[in-house]
C-alpha cells in the first residue's frame, strides 16, 4: 500500500540519485483534514497523531481515531453557530491542543482560519477583524488575551469562543464541544479556495493578510521528508507559536503527511533545560527551533540528558550564528541544518537531510521551485555577487505552496509579482556550489560610504566573543556616510556594559572583516524588539533610531 503523500508527491532524481525536480499532484477538490487526516484515521486509527504537554506536565495523547471525531464535533458544533464555507475564524490559542482540533475543523467546513498571535494588542485584533471581516474568535482564556479581545470586538457581530475557564459572556469552547454531533458528511471544498489568512507586519503601513489555498499543504511534504527528515512513526517537534506560519511548516502539515506524530509544548516560559528534558523523556526523532533557542540550549550542560533518539535538527527564521551552530555540533555531535522560506511561502531553500550544511549557508534551493538571485538590473547574479531571492515559475500557473494574493491588496501582490517572478526582497549571495548566503531583508542591506553591508555578518563575529549573547546589527543615520553599522547588544551574564568593551568588541570585529563593517556605534540592552512571530526586528531599531535622529 502506497503511503498517503505519494499521491500527491513525486520526486525526479538524477544519475546520482539527486532530487532534480518535484512534481505535485493537486486533485480539484483536495482537503488536507478529509484526505490526510481521515484517511490516516481510517488506515491507523490507533496511531498517536499528537502527544500534548501542558506547562504543567499534564501529558495528553491523541490517536488520528480522536483526531477526527473531535474535528467533526468541532466542525458539526462551528456549523451551528453559523459557520460556514468562505467565513473566516480568528485563533488566538497559543499552544494549546484546541488549535489543532479547530483549525482542522476549519478546514473541514471549507472556513478560513486566521492563526494569530496571543502578542497581538486589542487594536491588532480589531484591525485584523476589519481587513478579514471574521466572524468569530476563538481565543484561550490566559494573559489577559479574553480580555483584549472583548475589547476588539466591541464594534463587531462577531461570536466569541473561549478555550479553558469561563470567560464573561464567552461561549464555552468545552461545552460547545461535548453538545455536538459526532457524525460529519463531507462539505464539498474547492483546492482554490481560501484556506489561511496570515497577518504579517511590513516595515510601515498596516498588516497583510497573506492568503493560502487549500493545495498549500502539499508544498510542505518535502519540509517534513527532505529537510527535517521525518519517517513514519517518528516523533517531530517543532518550537513555534500556533500564530507563526512556522507551525504550518513544523506542526500539522507535513508531518502527518508522512505519518509522523507531533509533539506539542505548551509553556508559559521557556527554560531551555525544561525544553532538552522534554526531549529526552519523549524520544524525539527530529527537532527544530528558531536560532534564538539554540542560543539559549548550548548555555545547558546538554550532556546531562538523553538525546540518543534525535537525529535531525533544523532551524529558519533568521540567521544563525556559526559559533552557536558549533558549539551545538560539539556538544551533541548532530548538525543544525539551515532553511528559509517565507509566510508567503513554503519552505524555498534548505540543507537536506542527505546533504552537507556549509557553515553560514542556508543551504541549496528546494526542487519544488525554480530559484535564482537578480541583481539590481533584473540579470542573474554572479556567483560571489549579492543579489535578491527571487521564484521563477516554470509555467503560467502559480507554484505549489506559493500564497495567492494579499487581501483586498491586489496592487502589492502584483508589485511582489513584477515581471512574472516573485520577488521575496531578501538578499543572497550563491557560491560556485549553489550555496546560498543570507545577507538580509533588503531595507536591512545597510549602504554606507558606497558599502553594502549585509547585516547576518557582522552579527555572525559578534556572536563568537565570549561576552555576546544576542544582538542585532542596523544601518544609523549618518549625515556624511548615508548611515554607519550600529550594534544592539545583549550581554552574557557575568559581563558588564563599558567603554572599555565597546573598543574590545570593535577590534574584535575588525580583526575578522572588512574595516568599514566594524560597528562604530554599539549599544548594549537588556532586550530586543521582536516582531509577533518572534523575530528580531530590526525594521523597529531603526524606527526607533530614525525618531531619535529626526
Amino acid at each position: 500500500m502506497s503511503e498517503i503523500y505519494e499521491d500527491y508527491y513525486k520526486e525526479i532524481t538524477g544519475k546520482n540519485g539527486e532530487i532534480i525536480k518535484i512534481e505535485t499532484s493537486v486533485t480539484p477538490h483536495f482537503n488536507f483534514a478529509y484526505d490526510v487526516m481521515d484517511r490516516l484515521a481510517l488506515e491507523n486509527p490507533d496511531g498517536t497523531a499528537m502527544v500534548h504537554v501542558s506547562a504543567e506536565g499534564a501529558r495528553t495523547v491523541f490517536s488520528y481515531a480522536d483526531i477526527k471525531r473531535l474535528t467533526d464535533k468541532a466542525a458539526n458544533a462551528f456549523m451551528s453557530l453559523g459557520i460556514n464555507r468562505h467565513d473566516s475564524v480568528m485563533l488566538l490559542l497559543k499552544r494549546r491542543y484546541e488549535f489543532w482540533i479547530s483549525i482542522l475543523a476549519l478546514h473541514k467546513i471549507g472556513a478560513v482560519a486566521i492563526p494569530t498571535s496571543h502578542m497581538v494588542s486589542s487594536e491588532d485584533i480589531e484591525e485584523r477583524i476589519k481587513i478579514s471581516g471574521c466572524k468569530a474568535v476563538i481565543c484561550v482564556n490566559s494573559e489577559h488575551i479574553c480580555k483584549k479581545v472583548a475589547d476588539a470586538v466591541d464594534k463587531f457581530d462577531v461570536v466569541k469562543i473561549a478555550v479553558g475557564e469561563k470567560y464573561e459572556d464567552f461561549i464555552e469552547f468545552s461545552g460547545l464541544l461535548e453538545g455536538a454531533a459526532a457524525n460529519l458528511f463531507r462539505i464539498t471544498t474547492d483546492a482554490e479556495d481560501d484556506m489561511l489568512y496570515y497577518f504579517t507586519s511590513g516595515t510601515s503601513g498596516s498588516p497583510k493578510a497573506v492568503i493560502h489555498d487549500f493545495s498549500y499543504p502539499i508544498a510542505h511534504i518535502y519540509t517534513a521528508k527532505k529537510w527535517h527528515g521525518i519517517k513514519k512513526g517518528g516523533l517531530h517537534l517543532t518550537v513555534a507559536d500556533s500564530g507563526w506560519a512556522k507551525t504550518a511548516w513544523g506542526k500539522l502539515y507535513g508531518q502527518w503527511f508522512l505519518g509522523a506524530s507531533i509533539l506539542v509544548y505548551d509553556y508559559e516560559q521557556f527554560y531551555a533545560a525544561d525544553l532538552l528534558k522534554l526531549i529526552s523523556e519523549e524520544g524525539v526523532n527530529t527537532f527544530c527551533a528558531p536560532p534564538t533557542v539554540y542560543k539559549y540550549l548550548i548555555l545547558e550542560k546538554i550532556n546531562d540528558f538523553n538525546l540518543n533518539n534525535l537525529c535531525y535538527v533544523t532551524t529558519a527564521g533568521e540567521p544563525m550564528p556559526k559559533e552557536v551552530s558549533a558549539k551545538f555540533t560539539e556538544k551533541t555531535g548532530l548538525v543544525i541544518r539551515e532553511g528559509f522560506g517565507q509566510t508567503e511561502t513554503a519552505l524555498q531553500i534548505c540543507t537536506p537531510e542527505d546533504g552537507v550544511q556549509v557553515p553560514g549557508s542556508i543551504g541549496r534551493p528546494s526542487p519544488l521551485y525554480n530559484i535564482a538571485l537578480l541583481d539590481d538590473a533584473g540579470n542573474l547574479a554572479k556567483p560571489g555577487e549579492e543579489g535578491e531571492i527571487v521564484i521563477i515559475p516554470d509555467s503560467e500557473r502559480r507554484p505549489i505552496g506559493i500564497f495567492k494574493g494579499y487581501l483586498g491588496d491586489e496592487k502589492q501582490y502584483e508589485e511582489v509579482w513584477r515581471g512574472g517572478v516573485y520577488h521575496t526582497k531578501d538578499k543572497a549571495i550563491g557560491d560556485q556550489k549553489g550555496n546560498f548566503f543570507f545577507l538580509g531583508r533588503g531595507d536591512d542591506v545597510i549602504k554606507s560610504s558606497g558599502y553594502r553591508i549585509g547585516p547576518s555578518e557582522v552579527e555572525d563575529i559578534l556572536m563568537k566573543h565570549p561576552a555576546v549573547f544576542e544582538c542585532a546589527v542596523t544601518g544609523f543615520p549618518s549625515k556624511n556616510r548615508g548611515n554607519v553599522v550600529k550594534a544592539s547588544i545583549i550581554l552574557k551574564k557575568g559581563y558588564e556594559a563599558s567603554q572599555k568593551l565597546i573598543t574590545e568588541l570593535q577590534d574584535f570585529v575588525k580583526k575578522r572583516a572588512a574595516i568599514y563593517k566594524y560597528p562604530r556605534i554599539i549599544k548594549f540592552v537588556d532586550d530586543l524588539p521582536r516582531s509577533s512571530s518572534g523575530k528580531i526586528s530590526r525594521a523597529m531599531i531603526r524606527k526607533q533610531d530614525e525618531a531619535n535622529v529626526g
